[in-house]
């Protein structure tokens, strides 16, 4: 039986959107995988395709890695070409955005808070998705995206990109951090800060062959999700171990109280690791009893007991 929150990008079906500019097949990852408080879709685009009308969050913060080929992502009117291993970062209220495919498609990944408070605008279709529902009632004219198509027609597209802003980076350009330490070599490059990102996070971590990851840890508050690109390994979640694979999907939704850790296999481990930023996060590491007040750059060393200990 496969381990809770760890699933595979291949056995989650495509939900396929068409309509004008739009085509796309949808993957749901984070669901399959059994994020709570993140999402991450993943994103088929056909060649010269978008896979959403261009939108604007009110609170959410969205990071996109793109897996393969290229395009342009589209804010406000202006557009910046994409490629893989390109990360973008778009904060809420920044005005609307989407990408666009150029001839050779695109396959993207969506990462993305769950807020209950989000606000959606579609300013080109006059419409919001509020909560559960889009506001006016979709009902009335139709799906929104039929609206944008009908009421907008086609997304106009500068005659050329402009140069790159600092929300658009490449992974091959951003400085790595080095992590040697006995049974652990470990390559890191932060895509999220290096865009601008504010309440998530997203980093490219590499491990050579056999090594460790960072400590076996469990937050109190943050969630985190990682999406394996390459090599093999295994990931151990309390006292389970599942092995991993590329498009292995690996939730940590907080407050499990079950610490995680992963080992590389014979031919290195990188993956994706994308999570909320959190200042009053408690970050608990099991095999030495510390505690990592992560808000105040804290660590301590507790000793556990148990609930009645010094009670009776």
């Amino acid at each position: 039986m496969p381990e809770a929150h760890v699933a595979h990008w291949d056995d989650v079906a495509a939900a396929a959107r068409g309509l004008g500019e739009i085509g796309a097949d949808w993957r749901d990852l984070g669901t399959a995988a059994g994020t709570v408080r993140v999402g991450l879709r993943r994103f088929g685009i056909e060649p010269g395709k978008r896979p959403t009308p261009a939108h604007d969050h009110g609170a959410e913060e969205e990071i996109f890695y793109v897996l393969a080929g290229s395009g342009v992502t589209w804010v406000n009117g202006v557009t910046y070409e994409i490629r893989a291993g390109d990360g973008i970062v778009h904060l809420p209220r920044a005005g609307a955005h989407t990408v666009v495919a150029g001839p050779d498609g695109l396959d993207v990944l969506a990462f993305g808070q769950r807020l209950d408070a989000e606000l959606c605008h579609l300013p080109r279709a006059g419409v919001m998705w509020a909560g559960p529902a889009w506001v006016p009632d979709a009902v009335a004219g139709g799906h929104p995206f039929k609206q944008e198509w009908e009421k907008a027609g086609p997304l106009p597209i500068p005659d050329a990109p402009s140069p790159r802003p600092s929300f658009v980076v490449s992974l091959a350009e951003l400085p790595e951090q080095v992590l040697e330490r006995p049974g652990r070599s470990i390559r890191r490059r932060d895509i999220g800060r290096a865009a601008g990102s504010q309440a998530t996070g997203l980093k490219h971590i590499a491990l050579a062959p056999g090594s460790r990851s960072y400590p076996r840890h469990c937050h109190s508050s943050e969630e985190e999700l990682f999406v394996v690109l390459e090599g093999d390994g295994t990931v151990v979640i309390g006292d389970r171990e599942s092995p991993v694979r590329p498009g292995s999907l690996i939730a940590r939704p907080a407050g499990s109280g079950e610490a995680h850790a992963f080992r590389a296999g014979a031919n290195g481990l990188s993956m994706l690791a994308y999570g909320t930023r959190e200042p009053h996060d408690i970050c608990f590491y099991p095999d030495s009893n510390k505690l990592f007040f992560r808000g105040l750059d804290v660590i301590c060393r507790v000793e556990p007991v148990g609930y009645w200990d010094g009670e009776d």
